[in-house]
Parts: C-alpha cells; sequence; structure tokens
C-alpha cells in the first residue's frame, strides 16, 4: 500500500505543559526518527509543536487515501491527536477538515481514554504501526493548493486541554478534548512516519534533485533552510527586490536587523536556484 515515505523532516518542539512553560520543551526523539518507514522510533511534538516533512516525488490526489500519519499509541483508546496541513510551495498551508465530538465538559486525563470513532481527519487516531489515513480530496480546491504536486506535510499538536485559553478547536469550533497534561519529555503528539498511497510518479524526473525548503514561515527573528545542499549562497531581497542579506552555507539565517514585512529569500548553485517568499513578523 505505501510506496515512499518522508525524506526530510525538520521539528520545532513545543511545551510539555503550555500553561507551565517553566517545565521546558519536550525533548525525546530526533528529527529524523520521522523519516522512512513507520518503526515507532518516534519524534515527540509537545503541546503546539509542529513538524514539516518533504516527499520526492510529491503526493498527488487520486481515489481514496492518498497519504497517512503514523503515531505510536500503546493501545486503541490513549489518543494524542494533531492537525494535519498540506502545501505545494512551502508558503500556503491547507488544513483538513477536523472534527472532535468528544465532549468537552470533563477534562480527559494524562493516561485517559479517545473514543476512535467520535474524531475524524486527525493524526493519531489510531495505535502505533496502524497510520491515520487522509484523502486530499477533503481538503476544498485554492489556486495555491495544486492537489497533484504536494511537496509537504505540516503535523501540528493539538493541546488536549479543554481550557479556552490554551485549548485547540476543530473546524466546526469544537474544543478539542484529549489526554492532557502530558507533562513529560515525550510529551504530545509522537510522530513516527508519513507513508505515501498515492505519489505522483510523473514528477520523479523534475524533482531528481532533493529540494531545499525553508521554515518557519511566517517567523521572528531566525528561519532555517531545511535539506540544504553542500555549498549554495542564501541572497534575501526586499519587495523591492533589492538585495539585503546575503550568506554561504548558512542553514539558519539570523533575521533581527530586517525590518517586519515580505521579503524574498533565494537559494543557489550551480545546481539549483529556488526563490522563496518570506514573511517577517
Amino acid at each position: 500500500m505505501f510506496v515512499s515515505w518522508a525524506h526530510a523532516c525538520y521539528v520545532q518542539r513545543g511545551f510539555q505543559n503550555i500553561a507551565q512553560p517553566e517545565f521546558g520543551l519536550v525533548s525525546y526523539g530526533n528529527d529524523y526518527d520521522a523519516i522512512g518507514k513507520a518503526d515507532n522510533q518516534v519524534v515527540s511534538l509537545g503541546d503546539a509543536g509542529i513538524a514539516i516533512l518533504t516527499f520526492t516525488p510529491p503526493i498527488c490526489d487520486k481515489e481514496g487515501f492518498d497519504f497517512a500519519v503514523f503515531e505510536n499509541s500503546f493501545n486503541d483508546s490513549f489518543l494524542e491527536l494533531a492537525f494535519v496541513e498540506v502545501s505545494s510551495d512551502s508558503l500556503h498551508w491547507f488544513r483538513f477538515p477536523a472534527i472532535s465530538l468528544t465532549p468537552a465538559n470533563n477534562q480527559i486525563g494524562t493516561f485517559g481514554s479517545v473514543d476512535a470513532t467520535q474524531i475524524h481527519n486527525l493524526a493519531g487516531k489510531y495505535r502505533v504501526l496502524y497510520g491515520t489515513p487522509f484523502d486530499i480530496s477533503d481538503i476544498e480546491d485554492n489556486v495555491y493548493l495544486n492537489k497533484q504536486n504536494i511537496k509537504y506535510v505540516k503535523i501540528i499538536d493539538v493541546i488536549g486541554t479543554i481550557d479556552s485559553t490554551y485549548a485547540s478547536f476543530d473546524s466546526q469550533g469544537h474544543i478539542i478534548n484529549d489526554p492532557y497534561p502530558t507533562t513529560f519529555n515525550t510529551g504530545g503528539f509522537d510522530l513516527d512516519a508519513v507513508g505515501v498511497i498515492h505519489p505522483n510518479e510523473n514528477a520523479i524526473d523534475n524533482n531528481s534533485l532533493a529540494l531545499a525548503f525553508i521554515a518557519p514561515n511566517p517567523c521572528d527573528d531566525v528561519i532555517n533552510i531545511i535539506q540544504a545542499p553542500q555549498k549554495f549562497e542564501v541572497i534575501i531581497y526586499d519587495k523591492f527586490g533589492v538585495e539585503v542579506l546575503k550568506k554561504s552555507n548558512a542553514t539558519q539565517i539570523q533575521l533581527s536587523t530586517l525590518s517586519s514585512g515580505v521579503y524574498f529569500l533565494r537559494i543557489e548553485n550551480q545546481e539549483i536556484n529556488q526563490l522563496f517568499k518570506i514573511i517577517k513578523r
């Protein structure tokens, strides 16, 4: 069923407990644990943590499910959930319309149970090594999304609290109630892998070089170059095309000297020339 798997991953860790940030960020696993086949080697995201995965060839929309996200739940009811978004360009992201009908009048505890039949389009619905499948056709058509060229998948941890100050909400405005708090270094969604059911085989020749991507975007004072080539230049231009920053072989770019606004970031060497629109907050 699974034809290919993610070949790169960038993780932005979340807190062990977003309501008590003094406990710090989660720390279990590494980015590379989410690459390749599902094997129960995971990276923990923490409260509202994110992971961005890349795919060559890209994923495409065909009849039925197109890819699946694997978590490491040890049974069928201890379910740590996550939103799933896709992108063709790493700038415009589109979320699957998630639904949670789990009542939110009483908090599900740290090792409490979630009824999988009450959730839809949320990763983490099934136990370890049983991925949650997603059908790209569930997302509304948009000019900025090429459903035949999904190069990026983003996983965003659901904060399971029913406290509206920190809660996550589904596409219908319901609070999503899942095990909380999980105040340990393995807290939050534990990402194992993303398996591709429908790759766009026709895109292989056009993507023979593994392309770099950037994250986070929008960003604050730092932006990261993920899956960078060995030797490359990074050039940043303002909206008028004026060069404002240039770096060589830098995978983490400091933007603290730049004002908030829209910029263009170019990554180039003898083999690739990629241009990204970035937003600095």
